[in-house]
């Protein structure tokens, strides 16, 4: 009944944190008790403590595996079905097409940092949580996001200014971001960013 439940809130190859299941009057450590003759028996996978996924049928002996982004959404960039986080750093230059670099380690900026740096483990991986400046919610995360990059994006970048501010007005107009969205967080920032922002041509009116 519980792997009933679960497969039917969840779904398969979708992360499970076991600390928010609640099933009818089932006790946490009853639930517990379960999730573990389920994984003895193959119809859960474990990801990490507390964490844990319904394997998709896959081809392979090795079984499907659970995204480690999948994971990081739910555990550090949501909570209650609500943005209070994003990716940040080499991860978000090497998704707008900036670098090259593959980072090893995953940075977040999340409300549910308490310190500007620590570093977690996760399964196998290591993830960098980072306290915001400003609370973080649906309607600001995108511009955070943007400039965090800006202000460290001179050691971030691998393209010239023009490439760079190619990539980045194009992601302003995907998300119709202006330069207006951006100025009211501005004063959070150290005045590098204003350098950085002038020198790719950022300030000279550009979707203003």
């Amino acid at each position: 009944m519980l792997y009933d439940y679960l497969k039917e809130t969840y779904g398969e190859n979708e992360p499970i944190f076991i600390a928010d299941v609640q099933y009818e009057e089932m006790s946490t450590n009853h639930i517990r008790q379960q999730v573990k003759k389920l994984t003895d028996a193959g119809m859960l996978k474990r990801y990490d403590t507390g964490i844990y996924f319904i394997p998709k049928k896959s081809i392979f002996k090795s079984g499907s595996q659970l995204s480690r982004d999948k994971v990081i959404e739910q555990k550090y960039l949501k909570e209650d079905g609500q943005r209070c986080g994003y990716i940040c750093g080499v991860m978000f230059a090497n998704q707008l097409g900036l670098t090259t670099q593959v980072p090893v380690i995953c940075e977040v900026v999340t409300n549910k940092a308490t310190n500007d740096y620590r570093e977690v483990k996760l399964a196998s991986s290591s993830v960098v949580l980072r306290k915001p400046k400003v609370k973080v919610t649906e309607q600001n995360y995108r511009q955070l996001q943007l400039l965090d990059l800006l202000k460290d994006i001179d050691f971030y970048a691998e393209k010239d200014e023009t490439e760079q501010l190619k990539r980045i007005t194009a992601y302003m107009k995907a998300y119709e971001i202006r330069f207006r969205n951006l100025a009211e967080y501005l004063p959070y920032y150290p005045d590098k960013i204003y350098k950085n922002m002038y020198e790719m041509g950022l300030l000279n009116g550009v979707l203003a």
